[in-house]
């Protein structure tokens, strides 16, 4: 596999990972939450867009995202990243290049 060449100072978004908590809510159930899990610089590249059904009216989007961060935070699909108030939920985690510097983290923007 080809090495990726990446720039480092291309990581220039500060994300927040935070993780999901489940709060038995008394009834049976459960309450998800979420958790701070840590700080990080990522560079982010939005990567396409589609159109979803019309929901009350109005036209939902969701924007996807690739998300690269140093391999030194290891987040889980399930999990989020959080800019200010934007939240990108992560749907995969992947090696590029299978070198253990680098992650990339593919991401579906979601409304807060």
């Amino acid at each position: 596999m080809e090495r990726v060449t990446f720039d480092v100072g291309a990581m220039t978004a500060r994300l927040v990972r935070e993780v999901p908590v489940d709060t038995p809510d008394g009834q049976g159930g459960a309450v998800r939450g979420w958790v701070e899990a840590g700080k990080l610089w990522a560079r982010i590249e939005p990567v396409s867009q589609r159109a979803e059904t019309m929901a009350a009216g109005a036209e939902r989007v969701t924007v996807t995202h690739r998300i690269w961060i140093s391999a030194f935070a290891v987040p889980a699909a399930g999990e989020r990243l959080v800019k200010g108030a934007r939240l990108f939920a992560i749907k995969a985690v992947r090696d590029p290049d299978e070198t253990g510097r680098f992650l990339v983290c593919d991401c579906e923007e979601a409304a807060r």
